[in-house]
């Protein structure tokens, strides 16, 4: 179905949504200037700097001959997936380029197309729920809500993380870009509360088709980053999703029952998966975080037979 069949309305943003979002999307000329910096050094490291002739040499076809099609994800242009530049940055194109298996990245300068040699994903039949994430989902201590504040959840995984550089991604571009994904009903949020009522970790993430792909998470509170991923896993097992992309590996992901496979593995599972009818619009969770902590996952917990 094409894209602008399955937008959403979104009339009601011409209120406090529009101001709150034009409040959050933005950066001050000291954060612009720390972001170039510090993007500038990400980019120059030993373990990157190997990548940017690729891009200028990029950048200069682009110049002389420009290409609007989508590059082809088998074919980066060095080793860390570097496929092309994103020519049309808009809402429409990013779900085809997630359809095409690429997703968008940069932290300065153009948005560019990446398709990684390995791809760490997560097939719920594998998915571990640690001991003490279950001891914390048992507690009642916090709450996990879908869609509620898809703009205080974007915001908070741009921010600034103790002990590590803030270089992040989430720009106020991809803000207003994944907003308007999140009003035709692709990109989604998921918000843990606690018992005072405030955000206390989360994230975010695009569903196409029948594929979940995650995109950043944040924890204020021990482990409520986790607890989102465990309610939302419950939840893509039941509504019948194929897998959950991570993109690369972490030791979280990788604690949780994530593994990597290969490039032509993952396109493969892409283009399986995408284009089958999926669950668009707002969505709402449908159970609490005790049931979720009895969940075994595994066979007997696949799709459709996850205890409701």
């Amino acid at each position: 179905m094409a894209f602008e069949a399955q937008h959403l309305s979104i009339a009601g943003l011409a209120g406090p949504r529009a101001e709150r979002r034009t409040m959050l999307f933005r950066e001050t000329l000291p954060e612009t200037i720390e972001r170039m910096v510090l993007g500038t050094a990400w980019a120059l490291q030993p373990t990157r700097i190997g990548g940017l002739p690729a891009l200028g040499r990029l950048w200069l076809t682009d110049r002389l001959a420009p290409r609007h099609a989508l590059p082809d994800p088998m074919r980066p242009l060095n080793a860390g997936g570097l496929c092309g530049l994103v020519k049309d940055p808009s809402a429409a194109a990013l779900v085809r380029g997630y359809q095409h298996g690429l997703f968008t990245f940069a932290h300065i300068g153009p948005l560019k197309w990446v398709s990684l040699p390995e791809r760490c994903i997560l097939s719920f039949d594998d998915f571990h729920i640690p001991t003490n994430v279950r001891r914390f989902l048992k507690q009642g201590r916090y709450t996990v809500t879908f869609d509620r504040d898809f703009e205080g959840v974007i915001k908070a995984c741009a921010a600034r993380r103790p002990g590590r550089w803030h270089v992040t991604w989430i720009t106020p571009r991809i803000m207003r870009l994944y907003a308007e994904l999140f009003d035709a009903g692709y990109a989604h949020s998921i918000e843990v509360w606690n018992r005072d009522g405030e955000l206390a970790g989360g994230s975010f993430g695009l569903a196409i088709g029948r594929v979940f792909f995650g995109e950043s998470q944040f924890t204020r509170e021990p482990h409520t980053s986790k607890i989102a991923m465990a309610a939302l896993t419950w939840h893509l097992a039941k509504w019948g999703f194929a897998f959950s992309d991570g993109k690369w590996e972490t030791p979280t992901l990788r604690d949780m029952g994530f593994r990597c496979i290969p490039r032509a593995e993952f396109l493969a599972r892409v283009a399986g998966a995408v284009h089958r009818p999926g669950r668009m619009g707002r969505w709402r969770t449908e159970t609490d975080l005790p049931t979720v902590a009895a969940w075994t996952p595994g066979p007997c917990g696949a799709a459709g037979d996850v205890p409701a």
